[in-house]
Formats: C-alpha cells, sequence, structure tokens
C-alpha cells in the first residue's frame, strides 16, 4: 500500500493504546495561581517585627477631646462654643485656649440656615485665625419623604415688591 496506516486489532500489538508521554499541566497552573493569591493576600498579615517592650508614660495624650469641638451660630446671631455661649470679640481667644489645652482637632461649625452667608464665612475666618487648621461645616440631610429620594426641591421664590 502506498499509504500506511497503523491499525492495531486490539490483541497486545504494538501500535494501540501508548501512555501519555506529555504532562497536563492545566490543574497545576490552577493551583499555583489559587496559592499564589493565597500568599500575596495573606503575606501582609504575617510580617511580625523584632518584639519590643514600649516604654510608659504619664503625659496625657494629645488630640483626644473627649467632646467633639462644635461652634454654633443661633438664629439670632449668637455664637456658643460647645454648651458654652460667647461674645464674638471674646471667639478667637477661648478658641486658642481650648486648642492650648486638648490639642488640634477638628472644629464642626453649624450655623442656623436664616443665617446670611456672609456672618458664616465670618465665622469661618475666625476659627482659621484661632489656629486651628481643619474645619468641618456640618449640614442636615433632607428628610427620606421627598420624592426621588434626593434634594428637596427648592421653593419658587416670591418676586420681590418694588415701591
Amino acid at each position: 500500500m502506498g499509504m500506511s496506516a497503523n491499525v492495531s486489532s486490539g490483541d497486545g500489538e504494538e501500535g494501540g493504546y501508548r501512555p501519555m508521554a506529555e504532562i497536563n499541566i492545566t490543574p497545576f497552573v490552577d493551583v499555583m495561581l489559587v496559592l499564589l493569591i493565597i500568599f500575596m493576600v495573606a503575606a501582609p498579615l504575617m510580617v511580625t517585627g523584632v518584639p519590643i517592650e514600649l516604654p510608659k508614660t504619664t503625659a496625657a495624650k494629645l488630640g483626644q477631646s473627649k467632646k467633639p469641638m462644635v461652634v454654633t451660630l443661633t438664629a439670632d446671631g449668637k455664637l456658643q462654643i460647645r454648651n458654652d455661649f460667647v461674645t464674638r470679640e471674646a471667639l478667637v481667644d477661648k478658641l486658642r485656649e481650648i486648642r492650648a489645652t486638648e490639642g488640634d482637632a477638628v472644629v464642626y461649625v453649624r450655623a442656623d440656615k436664616k443665617n446670611p452667608y456672609g456672618e458664616v464665612m465670618d465665622l469661618l475666618g475666625q476659627v482659621g485665625q484661632s489656629g486651628f487648621a481643619r474645619v468641618s461645616l456640618l449640614s442636615q440631610q433632607p428628610s427620606a419623604g421627598t420624592a426621588g429620594g434626593g434634594p428637596a426641591p427648592a421653593a419658587p421664590a416670591a418676586p420681590a415688591a418694588t415701591p
């Protein structure tokens, strides 16, 4: 015959089923990738330093005030630091005293929405003058009853009456 074909009759002759010479490495690679990911995640957790004994101190911890620093501007223009009312002239000095005793902290400024924008900006400037670098404005989230869950739509402004 011109073409040679290797046909086996199945009775043990040469040319039947032979053992494969190649190893299928796909399951091996899969297992190795899973192990690699596990070790990448676990390695930072297993880092341990040299065991040392830290010294004990009786010094007060700075920057851990018991109460948050809240400066309030009420609707009638009164200033309040935490629960204490203070005049505009004494605000900066009082904030400097608190900063000297308690350390630097975040100052939360809240103002009634009836206050003009300029007064709120003046208050922010005074808080900055007192040395506090981190100032945060507090606001109230709209109630969940508004349509669409977003901010409440603004009421249309009434036209200004001209004399």
